[in-house]
């Protein structure tokens, strides 16, 4: 049944399309004989219409493409799925889609959010300046009047909305007919048109863009767009496409030059760029716990916490919170390593062996790679439990959280944290490190977890 209507409604839409063609054959069209290879009138009509009937048939059904009658929710489900979407997986973005809409229905509850929150949301979608001119953006529009730009000129002025999302925003939910351009676009394209040239380049994505737009529907421009990028992340994939079943494989010069050139094949558009290198990046990272000062009927310490650092406003993972760590200039042993973490942890916390606190266990947990965009960062793991004099009063009286900002947080509630997924590993590391030892010898448990006298 439901294919049955799929059916129907793709058969209803490409017939009133046809309709409204003949009705503005006599319009205008825009001129767009500055560029090569453009799509002849047959071509671009043929493609119009296999996609949309491709997409009425095939199209996902996506939380975010649910049909939504008030413009300005639809614009805001539009604008964050089509951020969460970059550089993620449908599949991922679902579920933390979901939750968001359930946390920020409007924009104007998502405007009253910290960036904290927003951080905390998105903790493994990765990216996370993403998050921040999500948030920003909001914030600026509901200062400036409460409603979203009409237009991707308008859009484009919104904190983190490029050509891409302005694009997507117009098209799909404000029905302007715009291109857009992205991974799976830019694939589908140089397939089409059998373009050879470097995708990274500014002038052939240029090019890239005017093919876009001289292709998008004009009465169905998000449908349109959506159903490109769909057949892309679906069909004309990276490196096994689907030919056999694509709606648009006879207008595929890349298929047609591969059927009569054995020594070409369809993945070789578009051409594979050389990636550039990443930069290799060490860090210590030390991950602090400091005793509590109040002792259970067992004789263990309890209300144990401990202490994240926050990262700077601007750079790398822009304020969230972390472990305490140092950057290192290479792979250096463990006597730097740790020279290096006491030297921040007295400047920044006072926290002194030989003065302020008594180290109850120290110990090395392993190494752990984690890899961004362009860096690939190698951090040396390690564990330190302290007895801090006067308990945890003194230290929060002793430094001032303008200097580094941080804050001392038990177990609970560091396990609920929006952390990111590298800092959630190092703490995965130590508690599997910490259950280990107390299945091998369950006296250490209690040993490390007496508070200690300081002299």
């Amino acid at each position: 049944m439901v294919v049955k209507k799929k059916k129907q409604a793709a058969n209803a839409a490409v017939a009133n399309r046809r309709q409204t063609l003949r009705r503005c054959r006599s319009a205008k069209q825009p001129e767009l004989q500055d560029i090569e290879d453009l799509f002849s009138e047959d071509e671009t009509e043929k493609i119009r219409e296999a996609l949309l009937k491709w997409y009425g048939l095939n199209g996902r059904d996506l939380p975010w493409r649910e049909e939504e009658e008030d413009v300005e929710v639809r614009v805001y489900r539009v604008w964050v799925s089509e951020v969460m979407l970059q550089q993620t997986r449908v599949q991922t973005v679902i579920q933390y889609f979901n939750r968001w809409m359930s946390k920020w229905p409007t924009i104007h509850s998502l405007a009253q959010a910290s960036l904290e929150e927003v951080n905390e949301m998105w903790a493994g979608l990765g990216y996370y300046r993403r998050a921040r001119f999500l948030l920003e953006g909001a914030r600026k529009i509901v200062a400036e009047g409460d409603q979203f730009p009409k237009t991707v000129s308008q859009l484009r002025k919104i904190p983190g909305i490029g050509d891409y999302t302005a694009g997507a925003i117009a098209s799909i939910a404000l029905k302007e007919a715009v291109p857009v351009v992205d991974g799976n676009v830019i694939r589908v394209i140089a397939r089409l048109k059998a373009i050879s040239a470097n995708p990274k380049d500014s002038l052939t994505v240029k090019k890239f863009w005017k093919l876009a737009a001289q292709l998008v529907d004009p009465f169905q421009p998000g449908d349109f767009n959506q159903a490109l990028m769909e057949l892309g992340a679906t069909l004309c994939t990276p490196t096994s496409p689907s030919c056999g079943t694509c709606p648009v494989s006879d207008q595929c010069c890349a298929l047609s030059i591969s059927m009569h050139d054995s020594s070409v094949v369809v993945t070789d558009y578009p051409v594979k760029v050389v990636k550039t290198k990443q930069r290799h990046d060490f860090s210590a990272v030390c991950v602090v716990e400091i005793l509590g000062d109040e002792e259970s009927s067992n004789g263990h310490q309890i209300n144990n916490k401990f202490l994240l650092v926050k990262r700077p406003d601007e750079g790398l993972l822009a304020g969230l919170w972390e472990f305490p760590s140092v950057s290192l200039a290479g792979e250096v042993g463990l006597v730097p390593r740790r020279k290096a973490i006491d030297q921040y942890l007295n400047k920044y916390f006072t926290l002194n062996p030989r003065k302020t606190c008594d180290i109850v266990s120290r110990e090395h947990v392993g190494e752990y790679v984690h890899v961004f965009s362009h860096i690939r960062l190698k951090m040396y793991v390690e564990s330190l439990i302290l007895c801090v004099e006067g308990g945890m009063n003194d230290l929060v009286s002793m430094r001032d959280k303008e200097i580094v900002p941080w804050k001392c947080v038990d177990a609970e509630v560091l396990s609920n944290m929006g952390l990111t997924s590298g800092v959630r590993k190092v703490y995965t590391m130590v508690q599997k490190l910490k259950q280990e030892k107390s299945s091998s010898d369950p006296d250490l448990d209690i040993k490390k977890r007496k508070r200690p006298s300081i002299k």
